[in-house]
């Protein structure tokens, strides 16, 4: 007899969309999610909570350790709670997590989340603890949502692929998450498609390395370049087959494969947004040598300098690692002169810490802590103006918004441009807005976002149709196409 759960996640996109998998394969089955539930304490009479967690982050053991370690007393009180780790972590120690913390009942890798309903009830019956974290190398499989007209948020991710087959030094993501293994286009399409006809406006495509997708179902690459991939034709095919997708994202890329073909998929595709996340992790060749990147800064800041060039007002973030084993203040600072030269409008900085099973633990970590500290705080301060430089650019223009739902400040929503920055727009509250795009004119620039209200002819010209969910998450558990 299936239960009540709860589902606490920690890390990246990737980790909230499997998280939404595991709620979506637990509702499917029968499964209750008491976060669903107005109660005082919705971990009274829970009976399943799975903890996803992330390993690209230091000390990822000790926080799920110190988790686990907040919910004895519950454990104490109710037997028969089934406590599991899921995500990185748990495919990366596997067996010797159960060992290592005390009250685990299930480990599951990310490839055996549709096992998660029936190894959950062995457990609920007095099975022992159990570790599943075998990769689905032979038949990958991915679960698709079936969404609800009326249910569907604004914006949602849609997976591409599994797996990574880059090696770089720093990174544990091809030990945790396997090789490269591609969801077929239709599916992706399809997919997409459901979502649209839900309500949901936007897309965004994820994987490890996105733009590396290959299916033999799609025209072949354009080239006998290695780097040249066929995820130009996976954005053709969304944009000729989903007519009715108001825009389309992708993460995160890697620079490799920022080929001609896909610059000119940018040039010609209306519904590609204007932004890309682009990681970069290092202004410094030899610092990008010894992170395995397989690109040189001139390489990189060539190819999106080509970007920019077919996509008018195309703006890029990134991700920077600081205190690289053997980073000297004359690579840091290749790093900040690099970032002025981009001009990225976000930046996504982090201070190097060794993972296991890394190429890099071969390296000295001779960076002091303390400095690794103060080249984040640098990064951060170079980072901020850039960002406050751009977003001052844009007061007194006039915006197009897709609004998402509800601001945190009261009174306003939230949304953004097509460019990825966040606006909250003033408006009136018997106006729905929500799943709208519209004319926002700019009054003032916050420090990492934007604030305006709609233009009159915005709001005279706003359709009657259905909105989507404004209650909803950006990403909802739904019912499965298994």
């Amino acid at each position: 007899m299936a239960g009540r759960y709860l589902v606490h996640t920690f890390g990246c996109q990737m980790n909230a969309h499997d998280s939404d998998r595991m709620e979506e394969v637990l509702r499917a089955n029968g499964w209750t999610c008491v976060a669903d539930e107005p109660a005082s304490d919705r971990r009274a009479d829970v009976d399943l909570i799975v903890l996803n967690t992330c390993s690209v982050r230091e000390k990822a053991e000790q926080k799920l350790r110190s988790e686990v370690g907040k919910l004895a007393p519950l454990k104490e009180k109710n037997p028969g709670l089934v406590i599991a780790v899921a995500g990185c972590v748990a495919q990366q120690e596997g067996e010797r997590l159960l060992a290592r913390v005390p009250h685990l009942d299930l480990v599951i890798g990310p490839d055996n989340i549709p096992e998660l309903p029936a190894l959950a009830l062995e457990q609920m019956a007095g099975a022992p603890p159990r570790a599943r974290t075998v990769f689905d190398l032979d038949a990958p499989r991915f679960l698709a949502a079936a969404p609800r007209a009326g249910e569907a948020p604004v914006s949602v991710y849609v997976t591409t692929m599994k797996g990574c087959d880059e090696r770089c030094s720093f990174c544990i993501v091809p030990y945790t998450r396997g090789p490269e293994r591609y969801r077929p286009s239709d599916e992706i399409v399809s997919e997409i498609a459901r979502w649209v006809e839900a309500g949901a406006r936007e897309v965004t495509l994820l994987g490890q390395t996105v733009d590396s997708f290959r299916d033999p179902a799609l025209p072949p690459p354009e080239s006998d370049d290695p780097d040249e991939s066929q995820f130009p034709s996976l954005l053709r095919a969304v944009a000729e087959r989903v007519p009715g997708l108001v825009r389309l994202r992708y993460t995160s890329p890697h620079p490799r494969h920022l080929t001609p073909s896909l610059v000119r998929a940018h040039a010609e595709l209306d519904v590609l947004a204007e932004h890309v996340h682009m990681p970069v992790q290092s202004g410094s060749d030899r610092m990008l040598k010894r992170m395995i990147r397989r690109y040189k800064r001139a390489e990189y800041v060539e190819r999106v300098a080509r970007l920019r060039a077919a996509r008018k007002g195309l703006t890029l973030s990134t991700d920077v690692i600081v205190g690289f084993p053997g980073e000297t203040e004359e690579d840091f600072e290749a790093t900040l002169d690099l970032v002025r030269e981009v001009g990225f409008v976000g930046l996504f900085g982090f201070k190097y810490s060794p993972r296991p099973f890394t190429p890099a633990l071969k390296l000295e970590d001779d960076v002091s802590e303390a400095t690794k500290s103060e080249r984040l705080a640098r990064l951060f301060d170079v980072a901020e103006r850039c960002t406050r430089a751009h977003l001052a650019t844009l007061v007194g223009t006039t915006q197009a918004v897709l609004v998402e739902g509800p601001s945190k400040t009261q009174g306003l929503v939230e949304g953004r441009t097509r460019r990825n920055e966040i606006v909250h727009v003033e408006t009136a509250a018997s106006v729905s807005i929500v799943g709208e795009v519209l004319d926002v004119e700019i009054l003032r620039a916050n420090k990492h976002s934007l604030f305006g209200r709609p233009t009159a002819a915005a709001l005279a010209s706003l359709p009657a149709r259905p909105r989507p969910n404004a209650a909803a998450p950006r990403r909802r558990a739904l019912p499965l196409v298994l």
